[in-house]
Order: structure tokens, then C-alpha cells, then sequence
């Protein structure tokens, strides 16, 4: 199986260069040009259609390096570029902590620091926020594979130290984020004054909730799309259709199953009394508004009920995780997407810590 992985990973790695679509449009015409000169009917046949797929291929790619080298000149580089083992890390800092904390924003999924854009710049105009593209998203490095939550836990950190920015900080993530930031503060107290989670993902949500047709087929669309891209139908925006962000997504998505997180849960997972008495914001819905996806692998109303009290039971878990938690519950009407849907809200309740934590520091 690890022969497997690696195997797997060697493939990301290879298919998240944006040029790889134009070798293998050439590969493609070759093989379609040695067919031809066999001069059997069949083969002659065969080897024009394979010219011909080679060339809309290869047509396909050059737009692809087209539309990715046209993103990068309309977008170029809003913060700083640091090293972290090699590989370059984006981090936008702006505003002043002054005596406080420095607020540190993980968006969901595997998202760029870009989709908490809203919540970063109106928690700059109060204090220092950081938003981090992890590698392979936003303008870092793809970086190396394979992408793994305890590996990002640390590439956090070392990129917040890189840049030279100012310990102690306020994690705040949401989701995935939210299980990442937690794993960054369980190896680094020291570093971290306290946490927000907004909806953070709980391991017991991927080890024993019933099969979700949404998440198990990210980790394909994220590889299909990626292969989309490298020949070149995408159009050039957000992202600028580089395969990498997909590819990353794709990798760190495999520890996120039954069977991946076997192997990594000992790495990845956030236990009761793993963060001591560190002050913990815990965000949660009130309800499964908008979790028609979770409910539909019920077979009847009984099994709904027992699926909806396992999602809205497993949403306190890390309650569990320091002595110094408290539960906040968002705005009624809003579900798992409320950073969008209640950003002044995500605000307030970061800025209520951020005082708090400056009312008893020493």
C-alpha cells in the first residue's frame, strides 16, 4: 500500500506541472505518426486519428500556458513569498496587533487564503491578520507531495516564523481549517494564544458517518479537473487554471476517507485535553441548514434522525480538546458556509477573543 501511495503521489507531483500537457500531446502525435508509416489500413486509420488528437491536445496546451501566464501578469504577488523547505509560501500580512495577538486565517477545503479575503481585511482595520496560501494553492508553491494535514500543521508555522511575523497568534479555520489550525496549535502551545474554529472538521465525521457521495468523489473531480485544465479547457480566472492547486487538493483529500485516515490518525487527529487550557472558540450552526447532502444516504426517517444527531453531536467535539473552550452558535438561518453568508459575525466573535486575550495578558 505504500509503494501504492507513493506511486499516486509521483503522478500529482508530475501532473501539477503546467507543462505536461505539451509532451504529452507529442507522445500522442509520435505514436500516431509510427502507425501511419505502417501503411495498414487499420494502422493508417488509427495513426491520423491519433495525429489528429494529438494536435487539438497540444493546441489545448499551449492555451493552457497561455491563460496561466496571462493570471500571473493580471495578478501579481499581493504579500510576501518565504522559504519553507524549499519551496516558497505566500503569507498577506497586514494591520497592527499592537499588544495583542496576530489573527491567522485557514480557510476550508484546501482553498487559498484568498477566500477569506473579506473577513482578513475587515479584521486588519483592528489588528494584525495574516491570510496563508498552504502549498499548492493561491500563489505559494505547489510544494512537495504528499499533502498531508499534520505536514501542512507544520509549514504554517514555519511560514508565519519565515516571515518574520509575531508570536502569539489567533488561529482561526474553518472546516478543513479548522482541523488544520488545531493540529498547528496541538505541536506549538507556545506559539499560539488562543483558537477559533469555525465548523472544523472532525475526524469521527470521516471514520464512522455514513458514505458521503459529495466527499468521496472530491478527491476524482479534483484529478479530472486538473487533467482538464493541463489541455486547456478552462477559462483564465481565480486560480489561472494551474493544475497544482487541483493536484494538492486531490492528495491531502486521500488522508480524508476511512481508509487513509487509518494510516495518518494518530498525526491528524485533535483528542480530549490535547490543548491543555487553550482558549478555544468553538462555531457551530445550531442546525444541519443546508446539509440536504449528508441526509441523503438515509434510507428512512429514523436512520435521518440518527445521521442528523451524529452531524450536530460530533460539531462539539473539540469542546473536549482544552478545559478553556466555549461554544458560540452562528446566526440562525446561516449553515456550514456562514464565514460568507455572516462575515461581520466570524469578525466580531475573533475580535471578542483578540480583547480578551489583551485585557489578561501580562
Amino acid at each position: 500500500m505504500r509503494g501504492d501511495g507513493r506511486v499516486a503521489n509521483a503522478w500529482l507531483a508530475l501532473l501539477s506541472r503546467d507543462w505536461l500537457g505539451l509532451p504529452i500531446a507529442l507522445l500522442v502525435t509520435a505514436v500516431g505518426v509510427g502507425l501511419v508509416a505502417l501503411e495498414s489500413t487499420w494502422a493508417v486509420a488509427l495513426g491520423w486519428t491519433a495525429v489528429t488528437v494529438g494536435a487539438v491536445l497540444a493546441a489545448g496546451a499551449v492555451r493552457h500556458l497561455v491563460l496561466v501566464a496571462r493570471e500571473a501578469r493580471a495578478r501579481p504577488v499581493p504579500g510576501k513569498l518565504v522559504d519553507v523547505g524549499g519551496h516558497r509560501m505566500h503569507l498577506l500580512a497586514e494591520g497592527d496587533a499592537g499588544d495583542g495577538p496576530t489573527v491567522v486565517w485557514l480557510p476550508g477545503g484546501h482553498g487559498p487564503g484568498e477566500d477569506f479575503r473579506h473577513l482578513h481585511l475587515l479584521a486588519a482595520a483592528r489588528t494584525r491578520s495574516v491570510l496563508v496560501d498552504r502549498f499548492g494553492s493561491g500563489w505559494s508553491d505547489v510544494g512537495p507531495f504528499p499533502r498531508t494535514t499534520a505536514a501542512e500543521a507544520e509549514e504554517l508555522v514555519a511560514a508565519l516564523e519565515a516571515a518574520g511575523e509575531r508570536a502569539p497568534y489567533v488561529f482561526v479555520g474553518h472546516s478543513f481549517g479548522g482541523l488544520l489550525v488545531a493540529n498547528a496549535a496541538r505541536r506549538r502551545p507556545d506559539l499560539v494564544a488562543g483558537l477559533v474554529l469555525l465548523d472544523p472538521t472532525p475526524l469521527e465525521v470521516i471514520a464512522f458517518a455514513p458514505p458521503n457521495r459529495l466527499v468521496a468523489g472530491m478527491r476524482g473531480a479534483f484529478l479530472l479537473t486538473a487533467v482538464r485544465h493541463l489541455f486547456g479547457a478552462h477559462r483564465s480566472r481565480g486560480r489561472g487554471g494551474r493544475t497544482g492547486p487541483y493536484c494538492a487538493a486531490a492528495s491531502i483529500f486521500a488522508e480524508l476517507s476511512p481508509a487513509g485516515l487509518a494510516g495518518v490518525g494518530w498525526e491528524t487527529v485533535v483528542y480530549d485535553g490535547d490543548l491543555g487550557d487553550l482558549p478555544l472558540v468553538l462555531v457551530i450552526p445550531r442546525d444541519l441548514t443546508g446539509g440536504e447532502a449528508v441526509l441523503a444516504a438515509a434510507r428512512d426517517t429514523a436512520e435521518a434522525e440518527r445521521i442528523a444527531r451524529f452531524y450536530l453531536r460530533t460539531r462539539t467535539r473539540y469542546l473536549a480538546a482544552s478545559t478553556a473552550s466555549r461554544l458560540v452558535h452562528t446566526p440562525a438561518g446561516t449553515g456550514h458556509a456562514f464565514p460568507t453568508e455572516a462575515p461581520g459575525f466570524v469578525v466580531g466573535v475573533v475580535a471578542d477573543l483578540v480583547r480578551e486575550l489583551r485585557t489578561f495578558s501580562p
